[in-house]
């Protein structure tokens, strides 16, 4: 059976997925998605299914208010006991330090941990689930973002936004009836996390011509099923419409099932994604709170489609490509980096040097490869990318953040972040192909 005609309890089947397309075995750590109105009346009782009998409870001030009363009714009608630690309010970052106040927090009695929260509550959970040695299942107060049922979290380590392959909650509690109050903000912020796979799709494409990197075809089925459940629900999400904030929420977890299938995170997330992480490492240098990931992700992927609707109108040559590499100067670029990228400089440093994507022979390879294949390339992009006016017109409907302006993003800091995407990891991106093809500082002039 194809992965697309799967339920979800058929999906998180503890004996992981035979796939044809691929030959892989998918499996996902999640183990149960209870989704609906309603389902946090449920958080004890899953709780204990999952062997979770004296939870350690973490949430903020404002999940708090949003969730903690029906989650504690819940714990206490069942004699649960529990311990609740909360990150504070205000803004938080997913780092070294929240890690490290969980970790310190963190009772040794407790025998789970239950996140209470969307983001950056979820992805610390995760990590301090990892670190202690236990489960964790999570109670989610928002349709924020697509990390529910990844395994992967997205933190900020020693400066650099990276993906830490942790492991995923064995269980995601998503009440429609809490998520569709949440601040207009942050449903916006799901919808532009989702917008981004369109990109996203296309470049794991690309990427398997390119380098080689593995791809399945029907793990890009299932997102792409994601997608349309979301856009099915995008014109009555400005209404908060419990139906379509359902679809929304459905369409995030199977995105984050995609990824724990994929086991990285590239089904779901391309060089739209690598703005918002270049904007918020740079927010971090300054001492600034970032503008939420997904509302980034959504203006990431307007720029992505600009560049990519670019790319295609262009015609690739090995002359232009191998002149532009030949002009290519190491000094420089570490200069550059070291401007970019400030205090996390030596991290992308180290990055490279073991990768080498820069070196002579890595570049030659990728370049003939680029050239065999561009007329597959272009119908890569024919197939996988949305009409860029119809999801501007979507996002218009929602009123949502378009343009780098409306969030208050220099045209320098578009210009360094758009640089800055290769470098942050060796993912292959709509970056990396304009610089293998000498295009790099042509689409920065775009943008």
């Amino acid at each position: 059976m194809h992965l697309t005609e799967m339920s979800m309890e058929q999906l998180l089947s503890r004996e992981g997925i035979r796939c044809c397309a691929c030959d892989r075995t998918h499996h996902c750590g999640v183990e149960e998605v209870i989704l609906g109105s309603g389902a946090v009346n449920h958080t004890a009782e899953v709780l204990a299914r999952h062997g979770i009998h004296h939870p350690f409870v973490v949430c903020d001030e404002n999940t708090r208010k949003a969730a903690m009363a029906q989650v504690e009714f819940s714990l206490i009608q069942k004699g649960m006991t529990y311990e609740v630690f909360s990150l504070g309010d205000g803004h938080i970052e997913p780092d070294e330090r929240a890690v490290g106040a969980l970790t310190m927090a963190f009772p040794a009695g407790c025998d789970g941990i239950l996140a209470v929260g969307s983001g950056v509550i979820n992805d610390c959970c995760k990590v301090l689930a990892h670190a202690v040695g236990r489960r964790s299942v999570v109670v989610g107060t928002a349709p924020s973002m697509d990390g529910y049922a990844s395994n992967s979290a997205s933190m900020i380590q020693n400066g650099v936004k990276v993906s830490l392959y942790t492991g995923s909650p064995v269980a995601v509690i998503a009440d429609t009836a809490i998520m569709k109050d949440a601040p207009m903000r942050m449903l916006q912020a799901g919808y532009g996390d989702m917008l981004a796979k369109y990109c996203a799709l296309c470049e794991w494409r690309i990427a398997n011509l390119v380098t080689g990197e593995p791809y399945c075809e029907e793990i890009a089925d299932m997102m792409r099923k994601a997608l349309r459940q979301v856009c099915e629900g995008a014109n009555q999400l400005a209404q908060r419409d419990e139906d379509a904030v359902g679809k929304v929420v459905s369409g995030l977890i199977l995105s984050g099932i995609a990824m724990s299938f994929a086991e990285v995170s590239r089904p779901a997330s391309g060089v739209e994604h690598y703005f918002s992480h270049m904007w918020e490492m740079m927010d971090l240098e300054r001492g600034y709170p970032s503008e939420l990931h997904g509302i980034q992700v959504g203006v990431g992927t307007i720029l992505t489609l600009q560049v990519l609707e670019w790319m295609r109108c262009q015609t690739p040559a090995r002359e232009h490509a191998e002149k532009a590499y030949a002009a290519f100067s190491q000094g420089s670029w570490l200069v550059e980096i070291q401007r970019i990228f400030g205090k996390a400089a030596p991290a992308i440093l180290k990055g490279e040097e073991a990768c080498g994507k820069n070196a002579p022979d890595a570049h030659r390879g990728r370049l003939d490869r680029l050239l065999a294949h561009w007329d597959e390339i272009l119908s890569i992009m024919e197939e996988e990318l949305p009409d860029k006016e119809v999801l501007l017109a979507q996002m218009n409907h929602l009123q949502m953040p378009t343009t780098p302006e409306d969030l208050g993003i220099s045209p320098k800091d578009v210009v360094d972040a758009w640089i800055g995407s290769r470098e942050i990891r060796s993912k292959y991106l709509c970056s990396s192909i304009c610089w293998d093809l000498g295009w790099l500082r042509e689409a920065a002039d775009l943008l």
